[in-house]
């Protein structure tokens, strides 16, 4: 059985280009791998741990060996339950969709938050090695219509980027774009992405 962490980057609920786009892709995985376990995360309706001072400090001194409190260690425990979590998930799904040419800032917070050495990563002499074993499907929605490496998509070379840094480099992508286009374009766009999301998901 597979662990499928789905991750739902947009506010917009069921009317988000992007949620409609992953929910299909999800909805096929079901039919094709009916033993996979699902855990949806709404980013904007989670109590996301602040990487505030208190934080950090706790971090910092759990890190180096030096004396901490109760506090501290609370402080940090949450934030290790988001990246545990994370980390035990087989496969990533993520609903995106573009705001100001990148992703929506609750994403970029809980990712943050998972991007921490010695828990999804390692620093040394040779680099930096990625210790994320899963691999993602992604799906985009976007006002314009831009190819993966335009000048103006920092959305997807960005996910790309991060993820490849924490170890999934097995990365899927769709995008629904443009959507701020004529209705029969962002609709046929849609469709054909739908189409798409499910052939994947077949065999993801």
């Amino acid at each position: 059985m597979s662990k499928v962490l789905y991750i739902k980057a947009s506010p917009r609920g069921a009317r988000s280009h992007s949620i409609q786009l992953a929910d299909a892709f999800i909805a096929a995985l079901k039919i094709h791998s009916p033993d996979s376990e699902i855990i949806e995360k709404d980013l904007f309706a989670m109590d996301l741990p602040e990487l505030n001072n208190d934080t950090l400090v706790g971090k910092y001194n759990i890190m180096h060996g030096r004396d901490f409190s109760e506090k501290d260690k609370e402080n940090w425990a949450s934030v290790e339950k988001v990246i545990e979590e994370f980390k035990a998930a087989d496969k990533l799904v993520f609903a995106i969709p573009m705001w100001n040419f990148s992703i929506p800032y609750r994403l970029k917070h809980f990712m943050d938050i998972v991007a921490q050495p010695t828990y999804t990563f390692l620093a040394g002499p040779d680099g930096y090695k990625g210790l994320v074993q899963a691999k993602a499907f992604i799906a985009y929605s976007r006002g314009g219509d831009y190819t993966d490496d335009s000048p103006y998509n920092f959305q997807a070379s960005y996910m790309k980027h991060y993820l490849g840094f924490i170890g999934v480099t097995d990365i899927q992508s769709i995008a629904v774009q443009p959507t701020l286009g004529t209705p029969e374009a962002r609709d046929t766009s849609k469709g054909k992405a739908i189409e798409r999301a499910q052939e994947i998901a077949k065999k993801f």
